[in-house]
């Protein structure tokens, strides 16, 4: 597995800081690519990192263009990694045929 792009994104209420980090993966998959997306949150107090949430799709489509339009949807609306299946089910759900089994 590794990374095709990452995007990122912070925000700053009171005394905490949230940085969001995006990746587009990619892997071997039945003798092509299959790409995904990982998404990231930070927690920081003070510049000291108090909590992190990390979830990820491994295999979405072997389309990038597809999986690239869902890395910036997640990053427009700063998505958490908590919502990160029930953003992008449907979409899943869909571009399985993409991978011709």
């Amino acid at each position: 597995m590794y990374i095709v792009d990452s995007l990122y994104s912070s925000s700053k209420n009171d005394n905490k800081e949230i940085r969001y980090s995006y990746r587009m993966i990619s892997e071997s998959f039945l003798g092509g690519q299959a790409f995904g997306i990982e998404a990231e949150r930070q927690d920081l107090i003070e510049g000291n990192v108090v909590q992190i949430e990390r979830d990820l799709i491994r295999k979405i489509s072997n389309k990038e263009d597809k999986v690239k339009t869902l890395l910036n949807l997640l990053h427009d609306y700063q998505v958490s990694p908590i919502h990160l299946v029930d953003i992008l089910g449907e979409y899943v759900d869909n571009y399985v045929s993409d991978f011709c089994f």
